[in-house]
């Protein structure tokens, strides 16, 4: 049994600690067993950790629960992903409150390169399902991870659509990963976990889905996706309590615009009247906003650039996104053409008006030439 992973798994029992503290604690000890085995007077010495958590911390009967769950979870096929680990949704790294401890079964790459999440109401109409398995099937060319949250109706017909058009797909759940809720849905989880889906949850085996449960769980939907897609939604509910996380996290997010006389089109139309998300009618509005291509579009058949064409600090710049062939984050840029931020950022709007680059969500740039 991994050592560190059993202290990994300990701190999550750990009662006050709360996402943001672990995550202090990990970046003042440096590691989780470093922390159990640290003394009180530097336990003491970290902001945000006070007595009743160093004796919380200090409690023999964590690293035991610890060992059993992780013993359970090795029957069920379950995976613990750590905040440290490199598998770890990286998305979710770059967000304050995400949970340190994720509980994963299945197949997913949770660190491809496109992730939509399609949420909306449980009382789902012809009009909400149909836009929904269009909008994944016009995903199909990305190669885009759907996410969502195994629930009644919207939720459901995504994951459904994900797995009709050889999509992967994540189910982000409000309970423990053996207790599947709505346990109606218990067929299409096997399905996912036939092929190259997952399920995931924050809590640990045999948590029920306390209703409590759903609305923390939203943030993890929200965090993972690069985008957020709300297709139906009453004035209230779930959907929109993820979309303004989203929000909050500047994520970008969509909504399906409805009759103003449907109920379950009263959340996404207000969205929309209030700015909070973008209008969608097809795929063709994400990609427009998200600034994305097919996967497969390759730079290599284009003609070669001339180096003679470009200020030495622009060919710096090119040359590095000609060797990574991929999107990249500034920061990166700066470090690989030794150029500053600042200077950087000024190449890159250049290059942009050039046609040469494209910039996407989240500071990050692509050749396109």
């Amino acid at each position: 049994m991994n050592h560190e992973k059993i202290y990994q798994v300990a701190l999550s029992f750990v009662p006050g600690i709360g996402d943001v503290n672990t995550k202090q604690l990990i970046s003042y000890c440096g590691s989780a067993e470093a922390i159990f085995k640290s003394n009180k007077k530097k336990l003491n010495s970290i902001p945000g950790i006070g007595a009743k958590t160093i004796e919380a911390i200090n409690s023999n009967n964590t690293l035991s629960k610890a060992e059993d769950l992780i013993e359970k979870c090795q029957k069920e096929g379950v995976s613990l992903l750590f905040y440290t680990d490199k598998d770890y949704p990286g998305r979710l790294k770059q967000i304050m409150d995400s949970p340190p401890l994720l509980y994963v079964k299945g197949k997913t790459n949770f660190n491809s390169k496109k992730h939509v999440a399609i949420v909306g109401t449980r009382q789902a109409t012809e009009y909400g399902k149909e836009f929904t398995e269009k909008l994944v099937e016009g995903l199909k060319p990305h190669n885009a991870l759907i996410v969502s949250g195994l629930a009644y109706g919207i939720d459901i017909q995504a994951h459904k659509s994900a797995l009709k058009h050889d999509l992967p797909t994540v189910g982000i759940m409000g309970s423990g990963l053996n207790i599947i809720y709505p346990a109606a849905h218990k067929n299409t989880v096997n399905q996912m976990l036939d092929g190259s889906s997952s399920i995931m949850s924050e809590y640990p085996l045999e948590t029920k889905p306390d209703a409590h449960n759903f609305p923390s769980r939203n943030r993890i939907i929200a965090g993972i996706a690069d985008a957020l897609v709300v297709v139906e939604a009453a004035y209230r509910g779930g959907a929109l309590i993820t979309a303004e996380i989203a929000n909050s996290y500047s994520k970008d997010v969509f909504a399906l615009p409805g009759n103003i006389h449907s109920h379950y089109s009263v959340g996404c139309n207000n969205l929309i009247k209030s700015h909070k998300a973008n209008l969608i009618t097809s795929v063709k509005d994400l990609e427009y906003i998200m600034n994305w291509e097919p996967a497969g579009n390759i730079i290599e058949d284009k003609p070669a650039l001339e180096k003679d064409a470009f200020a030495p600090e622009e060919w710096q710049l090119l040359q590095v996104l000609l060797e990574e062939k991929s999107e990249m984050l500034i920061d990166d840029l700066s470090w690989r053409s030794q150029l500053p931020v600042n200077q950087v950022a000024a190449i890159l709007l250049n290059l942009e008006f050039q046609g040469l680059i494209k910039s996407l969500p989240g500071k990050k740039y692509r050749l396109i030439r």
